[in-house]
Order: C-alpha cells, then sequence, then structure tokens
C-alpha cells in the first residue's frame, strides 16, 4: 500500500478484528494484521488497540528502537490532520497541531526552612523546661507550707 495515503479516525476505526487489525501510532495508519501472532506481548494486546490511537500505549509500554522501527514497516499511510517530520526512517516524531511538549525533566527543589535546625529543638524542649520548673516551684512552695 502507498505510505502516502491519508485516512480519518472512523476509516481506522472500522479496522478492529483479528482478520483486519489496525492502530494509530504518532499519527502513523498502522496494519499489523500480519504481526499479531509475532508480537511479543500476545495478540490481545494489539487487539484491543485495534481501530484506535495507540501511541500512549505505545509509548507507556518503553518499546526498543526495533519496534519503533516495525512502525514504518507496517505503516499503510498517515492519519488526516498529522504533519509526520521525517528526517531519517527510524525518526517517529511528529508535529501535530496540538501543543509539542518539551523533551527534558521538570523537577522543583524543596528549600529548606529559612529557621535553624536548632528551632525545633528549643520549640519542644523550652516548653518542657518552663512546665518542669513551675512543677518544681510548686513541688517545693507546697512543701514548705507543711513544714513550717
Amino acid at each position: 500500500m502507498d505510505k502516502k495515503r491519508v485516512f480519518t479516525i472512523p476509516q481506522v476505526a472500522e479496522h478492529k478484528s483479528k482478520e483486519d487489525c489496525w492502530f494509530i501510532i504518532n499519527g502513523r495508519v498502522l496494519d499489523v494484521t500480519k504481526f499479531l501472532e509475532e508480537h511479543p506481548g500476545g495478540e490481545e494486546v494489539l487487539i484491543e488497540s485495534a481501530g484506535k490511537d495507540a501511541t500512549k500505549d505505545f509509548e507507556d509500554i518503553g518499546h526498543s528502537k526495533a519496534a519503533k522501527n516495525l512502525i514504518l514497516k507496517y505503516q499503510v499511510g498517515y492519519l488526516q490532520g498529522y504533519n509526520i517530520q521525517e528526517g531519517n526512517d527510524s525518526n517517529v516524531e511528529i508535529a501535530s497541531n496540538k501543543e509539542s511538549r518539551p523533551k527534558e525533566m521538570k523537577a522543583f527543589v524543596i528549600k529548606d526552612d529559612l529557621v535553624p535546625k536548632y528551632a525545633a529543638f528549643l520549640e519542644f524542649f523550652v516548653p518542657l523546661i518552663v512546665a518542669a520548673g513551675f512543677f518544681s516551684y510548686r513541688y517545693l512552695t507546697g512543701a514548705a507550707q507543711f513544714s513550717s
């Protein structure tokens, strides 16, 4: 089949059986009917995604470079509305109408509080020392009343 053919989502959705299994990965329409028995995860996994956009499922699994190259082997066309960037044959990136996400990881740093580390020590022990002093004072003054 011509890899330049353009398909719509309803056209791809018509191919969702074991005898005719198509799905979409990164804007590429794939006919994986012949690959069902060879798939290491079993044919059920592929049939479950048949007729749909399986990009998220494909990327969540973390496929090898060889698996990503198989996309080109089983490709029968493109999804309407996607613009595929063809750098080399193993490039599977797309530029779609959707907002592109940055490829680096984002993280945030939890900064230490500006309160010194001994402040927690003081917050616990100062009230304890005050309470101990109060009860000691009450004990000693109470004992002094009985002895006089």
